[in-house]
């Protein structure tokens, strides 16, 4: 394990930001680390990068505990989301500047510095004015930058925060098969949950200083641990329900349940994608309250009589019309007894 954190604390004002935080990060492992706003997963990294003392626990890496080790001297990168870089040196300048630090020859400070901007898509580059770049070049700048020295781990922190989405979903493609190429151990944190899906080996969701779960993203998708984590996905068809055998109890009436699913109350999660609509007269009946277009499928809003409402997922070309009466059957395949 290149990156372990022990019973890691942190407090600010008597509050657990960091509430004894264990995880590890396996060498060339990618993981990212999700979570709304105050759930403590900044606070992590600038604890792993030693920005942020911990009030007990510790980090190890490598092996070493780095209590008492200061950040320039922990062999990490470390990758801001506002980028910060150097308005008066130039891109070379920029990149260069971690090998500077640790006094590499010039020679070898410039054939680094070139191949990392071949390496990040900015070839013959290094000239150029910080000022003349686009978002997004700056963000392959900031990268090669944190790369230059070749750091054990590298820790992004928001690193597509700040760029529009269609630049975001190709920069993370890019960034991920770059990780790949060059066996980087990377720990990411981020609020979109699509960019840690897309990037990462393992997601870790947080919640008011502790891990919720941890896993694949496959995993975390299909399985979430609860309902914190159900919603913080995005799923709202959540209710509790009343496992007995292969049947769940819940407002929607019978539905049914997974055949290894835990008896008694629970909370039970349906996935739009599992919400079908059938003709009217048929199944639980609904109106439709309202419809988003979502690129390759249409959100529709469902309410059914003396119930919560329902969300499904349309194909674009049979979605139905706000108003429209429909009927709603339930796939079990998509159904999940949260913990």
């Amino acid at each position: 394990m290149l990156l372990g954190l022990e019973d890691a604390t942190v407090r600010f004002g008597g509050r657990a930001v960091l509430d004894a935080v264990g995880l590890g990060v396996a060498e060339h492992e990618v993981v990212c680390v999700l979570g709304p706003s105050g759930s403590g997963k900044s606070t992590l990294l600038r604890a792993v990068a030693g920005l942020q003392p911990l009030d007990c626990g510790r980090v190890v890496l490598d092996g070493r505990d780095q209590t008492g080790v200061p950040a320039h001297r922990r062999g990490v990168g470390l990758m801001f989301q506002d980028h910060q870089l150097f308005p008066q040196r130039d891109v070379a300048g920029n990149v260069a500047f971690g090998l500077r630090m640790h006094r590499a020859p010039k020679g070898e400070q410039r054939a680094r510095v070139e191949e990392l901007l071949d390496l990040v898509g900015l070839p013959g580059a290094g000239p150029r004015a910080v000022a003349s770049l686009s978002g997004g070049e700056q963000q392959r700048v900031a990268l090669a930058r944190a790369l230059a020295p070749r750091p054990r781990l590298l820790m992004l922190d928001e690193p597509l925060g700040q760029l529009d989405r269609s630049l975001r979903e190709r920069l993370v493609v890019e960034l991920r098969d770059l990780f790949a190429a060059l066996g980087t151990t990377v720990l990411a944190v981020t609020h979109d949950q699509g960019e840690a899906f897309a990037l990462a080996d393992r997601v870790v969701v947080m919640r008011d200083g502790r891990i919720a779960q941890s896993g694949t993203p496959l995993e975390v998708w299909q399985r979430p641990a609860d309902e914190f984590v159900a919603r913080f996905l995005g799923f709202d068809n959540v209710v509790e329900a009343t496992v007995a055998g292969e049947v769940a109890g819940t407002p929607w009436g019978k539905l049914p349940a997974p055949a290894d699913a835990p008896q008694g109350p629970h909370t039970l999660l349906v996935r739009p994608a599992g919400v079908r609509l059938v003709p009217p007269g048929e199944g639980l009946p609904c109106t439709v309250t309202a419809r988003t277009f979502r690129g390759t499928h249409v959100a529709v809003r469902l309410r059914p009589k003396d119930a919560p409402p329902l969300e499904a997922a349309c194909p674009l070309r049979t979605a139905p019309e706000v108003g429209d009466p429909v009927g709603v059957e339930f796939d079990p395949t998509e159904i999940v007894v949260l913990g």
